[in-house]
């Protein structure tokens, strides 16, 4: 999670995407965010690296954790913090660091 980390603060201070309030007149989201921009979506990132480590160390189910995961990133658009991009960026980069981080450890 570290490893992921870094890469969303320093992708989301680096390409300073705004939110869709900011690109749509009249548009509020349901939700204030935590901070001003929105790509990659850091929740998204966060739980699909929490999913597929999961998954690679425990062996556990991999639909339902990305199952679970998808509805995390769903709800980052449908409370109007996020861009559907944002979410997929988000669940690329948390899953690439995750199995990454796995073949560096020799996990895969």
């Amino acid at each position: 999670m570290a490893v992921e980390r870094l890469f969303y603060v320093v992708l989301k201070n680096k390409l300073k995407r705004r939110r869709p309030q900011e690109y749509m007149p009249g548009f509020k989201s349901l939700i204030t965010a935590s901070d001003r921009f929105s790509f990659p979506s850091g929740h998204t990132s966060a739980a699909f690296c929490l999913a597929t480590a999961t998954g690679i160390i425990l062996g556990g189910p991999f639909i339902v954790l990305y199952v679970w995961a998808s509805f995390v990133a769903l709800s980052r658009v449908v409370l109007g913090v996020h861009f559907p991009g944002d979410t997929v960026a988000g669940a690329l980069l948390g899953s690439g660091v995750a199995l990454a981080t796995a073949h560096y450890l020799q996990f895969v």
